[in-house]
């Protein structure tokens, strides 16, 4: 399959870099063709400025600042995110690439009166989700993971219908210990090569 890899981490020694390439080796030693879109290190800006926003609904023109993204989700049939939840969300650029790339006639079919939103990337069939939180996994469900909510429940229904969905996380980062976070290295390979 084509895979997108969108990585979101502006720290170059990151934890998040080590998931960033075992994502990416794993994905490509099992077959895949992979595309890495490293938010951080191309500089993408996730801030929509007005005139942006008043051509959002424009077809084609809302393509425009983005268009070199808006090519990689065209071509992908699957999305891994790969970033650190930060108060239990995604970072700002991650958010402002969903806010500018995933735009109307793109990536769903306006609503009208008759007919509710339709979506436009049925050609994308799984959605995986590969991150970090500092806080525990009860904290987390209690406060109700927007992130992953935002990515497997907001992203999803635009996909194809039988798109899946996996989520990973490695709870607890800010206390983390080598042997967590190699125990998590090893479960994010096994679970990225069933993909």
């Amino acid at each position: 399959m084509r895979a997108l890899v969108v990585y979101a981490h502006p720290v170059p020694e990151s934890f998040g870099a080590a998931l960033r390439d075992t994502v990416t080796e794993t994905l490509t030693a099992n077959g895949h063709e992979v595309r890495l879109v490293d938010l951080n290190a191309i500089g993408f800006d996730p801030v929509m400025d007005a005139e942006e926003r008043r051509r959002y609904h424009d077809p084609g023109i809302n393509e425009l600042p983005v268009a070199d993204q808006i090519a990689h989700i065209r071509w992908c049939e699957m999305l891994v995110f790969v970033y650190p939840t930060w108060w239990f969300g995604l970072p700002a650029i991650l958010k402002g690439w969903l806010d500018r790339v995933w735009v109307p006639h793109v990536t769903f079919v306006m609503p009208t009166e008759s007919q509710g939103i339709r979506p436009n990337m049925q050609h994308i069939r799984s959605i995986t989700v590969v991150t970090t939180c500092g806080a525990t996994w009860w904290l987390s469900k209690w406060v109700g993971e927007p992130g992953r909510r935002t990515l497997l429940r907001g992203i999803r229904p635009l996909c194809h219908p039988l798109c899946r969905t996996s989520y990973m996380a490695h709870y607890k980062m800010d206390s983390s210990t080598p042997g967590s976070r190699a125990r998590y290295l090893a479960r994010v390979r096994r679970k990225i090569a069933r993909l």
